[in-house]
């Protein structure tokens, strides 16, 4: 009876995994009937923050255009429960109003051309939902600075932007025109946003900070920060010019602040020789002290690294090499080329951002300290991959796959560049991807394709097997004198992985069947510690 209750659990979880998404995810994940016919041009969103009783209010224009001839559609919003809205002003006369969880569904009676543009205005309101953990958990932050000071903030990204405003709440969707942020808060508070500052006035009894975003921006870098707030600034001449570096603290640690951030310039231009030139210089470059750890919140990077070196001051290598520097400063910066620059259209697809992301932590570290320091960073960093499951994602239900995306996906990329063997090439592409897909959203398979067709190498097994496989390919092998005996275990179908042998001196391309290669010498064969795969020897 045990056994049979046992089974019976097992199977009673295995129904419940495969039929853990729902209609709701549905919604929120995938381009359906009532997202696929519009367009978000431009969102201009004001919101004031109440830290007394950790409420919000505030208002958003979703501007946006009709893409194909359609007659009586309806349109999703989304505004996730507990919060409140009101229609206050629309182009549009809808026959239907409803409210479904965290959905509005507008219907519509008329016929619409493509091309159209129109708008609606929202009303929110109400206590959003509190982050717990933010930024991990998602949603408001009401916290105090050590002063006392109210500071508030939000960190959305996994639970999305409609934890708290009114929007078309996917990833393949940003406004092209960019945002008008509008943040009100009392009088010795200062609200920081996105993008650049364009004009501070007195409201009643408080002050409206106006930020604009000419860029299309992913709504979930949607961010307003309220604090004691006080700015320096500085400049970085980069490829495309003058950038604006703006810097947001709270005023205890100004001093702190302009000793740390020394380390933006360095990066900046690491991250330009890798990936190209910064891809917001209409918008800046800004850091803001927040009160979680970090977000790569477009053009207003989330910053509370405690104005120390390595993560919280730990090497997430565990060699040192990452002592050596900020890691918000650089991680939560690459994403401006991958998650802002270049979007995901899915989460599903999240390795984009920070499979690169991670893997920019080594390139950071190649160009100030050297290849064979990078190296050993980015090798230690395998200590943290779980291989528990895939990491890419089930697709159309917001869901994003194994936390492997990081250190996997990062180990993944050096692997391919190793194959490469060419720094001049491999960095071309970085380059390409952020040219050719400059502020796009894009799906991962466009992205391998790119890699495929520039390197002149068929990738496409390696992706497969790193992405969406739990295996790590293990090399098995023998030798007898100089003959070396070889072959996959744990590999996909057909893996092609070219390995390099003895320094460079010699190459084998392992199958699922035993191969045989007369080495050079018969002293112990070694090989590359830079490809991420296993080794047995028999």
């Amino acid at each position: 009876m045990k056994k049979k209750a046992i089974l019976l659990l097992l199977a009673i979880s295995s129904f419940a995994y495969a039929q853990s998404f729902t209609k709701a995810d549905t919604l929120k994940g995938s381009n359906t009937e009532y997202r696929n016919f519009w367009d978000v041009k431009k969102y201009e969103v004001f919101v004031a923050p109440k830290s007394s009783d950790k409420s919000i209010s505030g208002t958003n224009k979703i501007t946006f255009e009709i893409t194909k001839d359609i007659e009586n559609p309806t349109f999703q919003i989304d505004l996730q429960q507990p919060m409140k809205y009101e229609i206050l002003a629309s182009d549009i006369k809808f026959k239907s109003e409803k409210r479904d969880g965290d959905f509005i569904f507008l219907g519509t009676n008329q016929k619409f051309k493509k091309g159209q543009k129109f708008s609606i205005t929202f009303k929110f309101y109400g206590h959003p939902i509190i982050a717990k953990n933010a930024p991990w958990d998602g949603g408001w932050v009401f916290t105090q600075d050590k002063n006392k000071n109210p500071w508030i903030s939000v960190a959305d990204e996994g639970i999305g932007a409609s934890v708290w405003l009114p929007t078309k709440d996917i990833w393949s969707d940003e406004p092209d025109d960019g945002l008008i942020l509008k943040i009100k808060t009392p009088k010795d508070l200062v609200g920081v946003g996105n993008g650049r500052l364009i004009s501070k006035k007195p409201d009643g009894d408080g002050i409206v900070y106006t930020w604009q975003v000419k860029n299309p921006i992913n709504d979930y870098s949607i961010i307003p920060n309220v604090g004691k707030y006080v700015e320096f600034k500085d400049t970085f001449n980069g490829e495309k010019g003058k950038l604006d570096l703006d810097y947001w603290v709270l005023d205890y640690n100004l001093d702190k602040a302009k000793k740390q951030f020394k380390q933006v310039k360095p990066m900046l231009k690491a991250f330009e020789y890798w990936f190209g030139p910064y891809p917001f210089y209409e918008d800046s470059y800004k850091l803001v002290e927040s009160p979680y750890l970090g977000m790569e919140h477009q053009s207003s990077v989330a910053y509370g690294n405690h104005y120390q070196n390595g993560y919280l001051g730990r090497d997430l290598s565990g060699t040192g090499v990452g002592l050596n520097w900020d890691f918000i400063i650089v991680h939560e910066s690459g994403h401006e080329w991958f998650a802002n620059n270049i979007t995901a259209k899915d989460q599903a697809d999240m390795w984009v951002h920070e499979g690169f992301t991670c893997y920019s932590e080594t390139l950071f570290t190649d160009y100030t300290m050297g290849k064979e320091a990078a190296q050993k960073y980015i090798i230690g960093l395998r200590k943290n991959i779980r291989n528990d499951e895939p990491i890419v994602g089930k697709f159309g239900v917001r869901n994003e796959g194994s936390g492997d995306m990081y250190y996997k996906g990062a180990n993944m990329l050096h692997t391919i560049r190793t194959v490469i063997n060419n720094d001049e090439k491999f960095r071309q592409i970085l380059r390409g991807l952020n040219k050719d897909f400059y502020h796009q959203t894009v799906t991962g398979k466009q992205v391998e394709d790119y890699i495929n067709q520039k390197s002149g190498i068929d990738f496409s097994s390696v992706f497969h097997q790193y992405l969406e496989t739990t295996k790590i390919p293990k090399l098995v092998y023998s030798q007898n004198g100089n003959t070396l005996k070889y072959k996959w275990e744990d590999a996909v179908d057909n893996l092609l992985l070219p390995m390099r042998l003895n320094g460079g001196s010699q190459t084998i391309t392992p199958t699922d069947n035993w191969q045989s290669l007369t080495l050079n010498s018969s002293t112990d064969v070694s090989f590359d510690p830079n490809y991420y795969i296993l080794y047995q020897k028999n």
